[in-house]
């Protein structure tokens, strides 16, 4: 290792690139052991005879409020360890994971679970998620075997959430049969809470313009450097699993998704839909927001449902739009319940709203 997480991350705080945060600071040594092994253990095939001495060590668990700079933090300690590894949503992962055992069961396996955790644990020795959280009784329950799975592979999990180990499924159907995974968790993964005070989403969007009229060069300027400023990973389709339809947000990362207009609103989704996106996402970039009339009822009605489903959920919205509010949808049936959204995409505008 050529350089430790607490230098790596000094150097960026001197850079102005972070502000030093004690919370964040004080979650550096935990992912400093872990990667100190993953970058010293023999390889997987030698384990077993010349590792003995030394066992797997635990994974990780951070939660926190969103905007804590958990994402960050992940990034800069996967991007740090030269292992084999895996930075994966959460979400995308568990999709990944039903598609597998769908073709596992095609070919008639007893345990479809099996080959496809086998499958996951063969190339890689860290495997991080971003952004755990358990909505779906489907993932609920097959994720304590599939970990159990992957522990037993000696594949080390590195996970965020917004919600502490005993909070995942809350209220969810059968939840007496998920109980056991969050035992699992905390047998076999360290659980540290990141108490940082700032959302640092947030303080990057203050004061800034998040609303741009027209739609014009200078506008798809600066919503693309708010884009560059706010993701710290790559960013790649996340798929939502809603009622058996797969809703995709093309580009996402670190909790920030961006898609066209006509992605989210042309298509026939419904409020399920929107609910799903408002609940993954914690700022929505959206783009080439049209002038919304009677021609255009349906995408205008849905428009009304996603800004709602948002508001509700607190998510910052980032939008390019063909006008400002109040002239987004002057004629047909529909513009008096329109008014409330223009109030709403107003009030979505104001410094801190969604903290």
């Amino acid at each position: 290792m050529s350089q430790s997480l607490e230098q790596i991350y000094a150097e960026k705080v001197a850079a102005s690139h972070l502000a030093a945060d004690p919370a964040q600071m004080a979650v550096l040594p935990q992912l400093e052991s872990i990667r100190h092994w993953l970058e010293q253990a023999p390889a997987k095939g030698l384990r077993g005879l010349f590792n003995k001495g030394s066992p797997t060590p635990k994974g990780f668990y951070l939660w926190g409020g969103v905007g804590r700079g958990k994402s960050m933090l992940m990034d800069l300690f996967v991007e740090a360890t030269d292992a084999p590894k895996r930075r994966v949503h959460f979400h995308a992962f568990m999709q990944e994971i039903h598609a597998g055992m769908h073709e596992a069961r095609k070919k008639g396996v007893d345990d479809a679970l099996k080959p496809v955790a086998e499958a996951v644990a063969a190339d890689i020795r860290l495997l991080a998620f971003d952004e755990m959280q358990i909505t779906d009784i489907t993932d609920a329950m097959i994720v304590g075997r599939l970990f159990e799975q992957l522990f037993a592979a000696g594949v080390v999990v590195v996970t965020t959430s917004n919600r502490p180990p005993e909070d995942l499924y809350k209220n969810g159907l059968n939840r007496a049969l998920f109980l056991p995974f969050i035992q699992l968790i905390k047998d076999r993964m360290v659980v540290q809470h990141l108490a940082a005070e700032a959302d640092y989403r947030q303080d990057k969007l203050t004061g800034a313009q998040t609303y741009f009229s027209p739609v014009n060069d200078a506008a798809r300027l600066a919503v693309q450097a708010i884009w560059q400023d706010l993701v710290t990973a790559p960013p790649a389709p996340l798929t939502l699993k809603v009622k058996g339809r797969d809703v995709v947000l093309e580009a996402f990362s670190n909790g920030v998704a961006r898609v066209p207009f006509w992605e989210l609103c042309g298509k026939p989704l419904g409020a399920a839909d929107y609910l799903a996106v408002a609940e993954a996402v914690r700022v929505l970039i959206l783009e080439e927001i049209p002038r919304l009339s009677r021609s255009n009822f349906n995408e205008a009605r849905r428009f009304v449902t996603l800004i709602d489903a948002l508001y509700e959920a607190k998510v910052r919205l980032i939008a390019t739009a063909a006008d400002i509010p109040e002239r987004l949808y002057v004629e047909g049936e529909g513009t008096f319940e329109f008014e409330r959204t223009a109030s709403r995409l107003r009030e979505m505008q104001s410094d801190g709203w969604g903290a």
